[in-house]
């Protein structure tokens, strides 16, 4: 039997901060890497600390548009469209590796001083801990949202096994569209305002109507690690301070899942400077949907915590 698809109203009213936020223009641009263009859109000033949002997967740097502006006090924040994901170009062939690059060539591109704190959610999660293995060095530090090192995230899993993201269909408007918009993994979500806007920016023009940004090839050619399973030495090899953040209502990282993720890092670089572990309350998968200030709360206190007043 086909799946129910939990309800969630798209017409629902966005609270004021809500449309205060996603109002708020970024500055845009592009960067090459590896032979394709690299999308990213960047909020506050130059002369401040670097903070990269990084999506999920078949999702693009619009999930972090209404939460961007909350950092920029404080940050430059900046949000890559991952290659196959947004307005950035496809490849013939995904890696997470070049991924990783993606994000440190759009945080030396756009970013602003220092060392960068990137945070990346769910598939974007894998993509941060590829980052902290490949250049932690280089790095404040990282956030992983709901990313579970020992299962497959949800959207490489549907795409490699289910038809979900395999034939993307074109539909005659983008209300249509919007309207077949679902999060996978399917959950349900209070903030319908935040869903239709993330929907609204996943799609674009294409011959006969409209069809979803991302490239199903970003699930079906991929090269290097898939299974989450496959980021547990990446995870054990970060060289940065980490910290992991997930929904507590999550249906994929439960403790079982964080405990494991706790025994990679104890004996890592990042482990030795003490890893947080944040639970956002009233939250699944989705987290950045469903508890966004709570989120962004979460983000604040880790990195403060890693800058103290004074020390």
């Amino acid at each position: 039997m086909p799946r129910s698809r939990p309800h969630v109203d798209l017409t629902a009213t966005p609270p004021a901060w809500f449309d205060r936020a996603v109002t708020t223009a970024p500055e845009t641009g592009d960067v090459e890497v590896a032979g394709a263009r690299v999308r990213w859109s960047a909020w506050g000033a130059r002369d401040l600390p670097t903070l990269v949002l990084v999506h999920g997967g078949a999702a693009h740097a619009g999930w972090w548009s209404p939460l961007a502006p909350l950092f920029a006090d404080g940050f430059r924040v900046v949000a890559p469209d991952l290659t196959g994901h947004g307005d950035s170009d496809h490849r013939d062939v995904y890696d997470v590796a070049v991924w990783a690059d993606e994000v440190m060539a759009v945080a030396a591109a756009a970013g602003g001083t220092g060392r960068p704190v990137v945070v990346g959610h769910s598939m974007g999660g894998f993509v941060t801990i590829a980052v902290a293995a490949r250049s932690g060095a280089d790095l404040d530090g990282v956030v992983v949202v709901d990313a579970p090192v020992r299962r497959p995230d949800p959207e490489s899993e549907e795409g490699l096994t289910g038809r979900m993201f395999r034939a993307p269909k074109v539909y005659p408007d983008v209300d249509t569209a919007v309207s077949h918009f679902h999060l996978v993994p399917p959950q349900p979500c209070e903030n319908g305002w935040y869903v239709a806007h993330v929907a609204r920016g996943s799609v674009r023009d294409v011959p006969g109507g409209v069809g979803w940004k991302f490239d199903p090839g970003v699930f079906t050619s991929r090269t290097g690690p898939n299974e989450a399973s496959e980021f547990g030495p990446l995870l054990a090899r970060a060289a940065c301070r980490v910290a992991i953040v997930n929904g507590a209502g999550s249906d994929i990282v439960d403790a079982d899942v964080r405990a494991y993720m706790a025994e990679l890092l104890a004996d890592s670089p990042a482990g030795r400077a003490g890893v947080p572990f944040v639970e956002i309350p009233e939250a699944r998968h989705h987290v950045l949907l469903d508890q966004p200030l709570a989120l962004v709360t979460a983000l604040r206190a880790v990195t403060a915590s890693w800058h103290p007043v004074g020390g």
